[in-house]
């Protein structure tokens, strides 16, 4: 079990007093008792490491006198709400390319008294498991030639990538984007994260959440392929080649560039990602609406035997749901098992739970993610 001196009382870790064993039990039971209705059969759980599994995280900076300090919201009675902040010195729970990071530019921060460390409230990390990291500080203040020379420097001594925010301004010094390679399904793939794009937060469950979904996939066995939500190609470039065409949609326009260059960085050809909502993607393929980003696609070529829905905590609206009802499979990935249960007794009307599974995303905390494959009665 990680261990941190920091458990109790700061609200990034909710759970701190069980095994993680223990907790992990805990959730499976949880989703096993809320499923039931609609799944009769065990759960798959995929685990965690249980520290350094972070690869996105958020600080506050906390000034006090004349110096500053890591923050986060403090936990007070189990309860995060209106309870201020808490200075920590140890996030053990981030992995090893930002621990090894984070307290060499706090350091480098407080010997900077009118630069880097001037009117900075916040500092946000990205990382991959190959030692890219990308870190944003963002400020109060407008930032000048001065802060941008030193912040080179600091990219040189820390190894990394640096961008510095403030209102209407943002100072790229190098990139904005770091580079991963996952090793899935017997093959490297390599992935482009944007700063401010959505990623996966814990890698080593996110290759989990990935091959379990191929695995489901590999029943199927025939068929296009359909995916809304898509992001950066998280899901669909691994799932591509079990099927002949791909169609993928997403609403932000950060994540389709990631998703283009993604694909190109993995020689794959066989996906059209198209910039819609999940909604806009019902109204196109069920001819309510057309719209011009679709001029150049043909919608009737496809032969959807299987689709992958990952939305937001709030679920699917009615249209997708009339929308996927109608083809053969569902890969249903969830980050609210609440909302998830909502949409599965419509879902269910028309289709079987074949098989579920929870990916433990977040140790030392409530939240769950889980997933559900389904089958067209």
């Amino acid at each position: 079990m990680m261990k941190c001196i920091h458990f109790g009382s700061c609200g990034s870790c909710e759970i701190y007093d069980k095994s993680y064993e223990e907790q992990l039990e805990d959730k499976r039971v949880r989703v096993t008792n809320i499923l039931s209705p609609f799944y009769e059969r065990e759960l798959e759980v995929f685990d965690s490491p249980t520290s350094h599994y972070r690869a996105r995280v958020e600080f506050r900076i906390w000034h006090e006198g004349d110096e500053c300090f890591y923050s986060m919201g403090k936990l007070a009675n189990g309860d995060l709400k209106r309870n201020g902040a808490i200075n920590i010195s140890e996030c053990p729970k981030v992995i090893k390319p930002i621990e090894d990071r984070m307290y060499k530019l706090l350091e480098m921060i407080n010997k900077s008294q009118d630069v880097l460390k001037k009117r900075v409230f916040a500092i946000d990390f990205l990382a991959t498991t190959t030692d890219d990291i990308l870190i944003t500080m963002l400020y109060h203040r407008k930032l000048d030639d001065v802060w941008t020379n030193e912040a080179k420097d600091l990219e040189l001594l820390l190894d990394c990538k640096i961008i510095g925010r403030s209102r209407k301004q943002k100072v790229i010094i190098s990139d904005d984007f770091v580079t991963e390679k996952l090793y899935i399904d017997g093959q490297d793939y390599i992935y482009r994260e944007y700063e401010n794009g959505f990623t996966q937060p814990n890698p080593y469950v996110n290759i989990k959440m990935i091959d379990w979904t191929i695995e489901m996939a590999k029943s199927v066995g025939y068929g296009d392929f359909l995916e809304s939500y898509c992001g950066l190609g998280n899901f669909t470039l691994p799932l591509s080649k079990y099927f002949d065409k791909v169609l993928a949609t997403e609403i932000s326009k950060n994540s389709i560039k990631s998703a283009l260059e993604n694909c190109e960085l993995n020689s794959v050809d066989n996906i059209e990602f198209i910039r819609l909502s999940s909604e806009e993607m019902s109204e196109a393929l069920e001819k309510k609406r057309e719209f011009n980003r679709l001029r150049d696609v043909d919608l009737d070529s496809y032969n959807f035997s299987t689709v992958l829905v990952d939305p937001p905590r709030a679920g699917l609206d009615k249209d997708t749901i009339s929308l996927i009802s109608n083809i053969e499979h569902i890969l249903y990935i969830s980050c609210n098992v609440e909302s998830l249960v909502r949409d599965l007794e419509e879902l269910t009307k028309t289709h079987k739970v074949l098989n579920s599974a929870i990916f433990d995303q977040f140790p030392n905390t409530h939240h769950i993610e889980s997933g559900v494959f389904l089958k067209r009665l």
